[in-house]
């Protein structure tokens, strides 16, 4: 696994990384064991990020993870926690009073004393405005609570005000086929400034795996049962702001021109881990076979898959498909 500098750290982390949403229950459950077993086989085949938040299944994942690290004698891994959701979503509840209490339970759960990297989870835009804030997170790692610090975000203009901040480490933005808008400025941006862009909801909720027909369904505790007009929180987590329909035809048509052997996951995840600007892609798993798959995603690159010619595909695809819908809303 290709390993890629995390900003001005000093740490490396995995081109492909593991997210961790679905070792709470908003993807249907996953039991303890299930979700050691994705943790290790990660490791195992040479992913060192782990993206986690301390309202996944109201810090279950959290738990999990620490446990594991405990658990195990691997090296160099860091764990992305966030923050900021564990309270009405409100400037006034983003104090430095109010980190210290959710940093120090996500400190307990996951067994350290030094978060290595915490990130502001989709907070209101005025709060990624406030210059108070990042005098917070600055004092907070001043005092060794935390080595690192980021920002998540669901908006350009949130990603470009985040990127102004001096001591921003990462940025963590949706990015995929189906959420484009990120190459106009953000990337770029990011790679000037030097800040690690994590990509997320690399396979729109699942709408990039190449399963999914327009008559699958999921559990109502799902996320992709509950939220798809953004009932529960912001609709772009959810297939990315697709219309299901329309997210399965586009996905159809990416999945028939690949080549045989090379699956719909794979290309996408290759294809947004080779993007300049992007460190590392943070696509969940729920099972060993995924994480595995998920993984070896990358080793596309090496073994002659012809990536750019199916980015010329994926911008025809949005174009046509998506873009006058998706791109003026985030």
């Amino acid at each position: 696994m290709q390993q890629r500098p995390l900003s001005r750290t000093g740490r490396e982390v995995s081109a492909i990384g593991l997210g961790t949403w679905q070792l709470g229950p908003d993807w249907g459950g996953v039991s303890e064991n299930d979700a050691l077993a994705v943790l290790a086989a990660s490791v195992d085949a040479g992913v060192t990020l782990f993206d986690t938040a301390d309202v996944y299944g109201d810090g279950r994942s959290e738990e999990i993870i620490g446990r594991f690290l405990k658990g195990t004698d691997a090296t160099g891994i860091t764990v992305a926690t966030k923050m900021g959701r564990r309270a009405e979503q409100v400037s006034e509840n983003y104090t430095i009073e109010n980190f210290r209490g959710w940093l120090d339970r996500s400190r307990r759960l996951l067994g350290t004393d030094t978060l290595d990297l915490v990130q502001l989870h989709c907070p209101p835009s005025a709060v990624i405005d406030d210059d108070a804030t990042w005098e917070a997170l600055d004092q907070l790692v001043a005092e060794g609570v935390i080595a690192a610090y980021g920002a998540s975000v669901e908006t350009m203009d949130q990603a470009l005000s985040a990127l102004r901040r001096p001591h921003l480490t990462n940025l963590q933005i949706i990015f995929n086929p189906f959420r484009l808008k990120p190459l106009d400025e953000v990337l770029p941006l990011a790679a000037e400034k030097n800040v690690a862009v994590l990509a997320r909801v690399p396979l729109a909720s699942g709408l990039l795996s190449g399963k999914y027909t327009r008559d699958t369904t999921f559990d109502k505790d799902d996320h992709r049962t509950y939220n798809r007009n953004g009932e529960a929180f912001d609709k772009g987590e959810t297939f990315s702001g697709v219309p299901f329909d329309q997210g399965v035809a586009a996905a159809d048509e990416l999945k028939a021109s690949l080549p045989e052997g090379v699956t719909l996951p794979a290309a996408t995840l290759a294809w947004i881990a080779s993007r300049d600007g992007v460190t590392s892609v943070i696509p969940g798993a729920r099972s060993v076979q995924q994480a595995e798959a998920n993984a070896a995603a990358f080793d596309l690159v090496d073994r002659g898959f012809d990536v750019e010619a199916f980015d010329a595909l994926v911008r025809d695809v949005y174009d046509r498909r998506l873009r006058a819908q998706i791109h003026p809303q985030w």
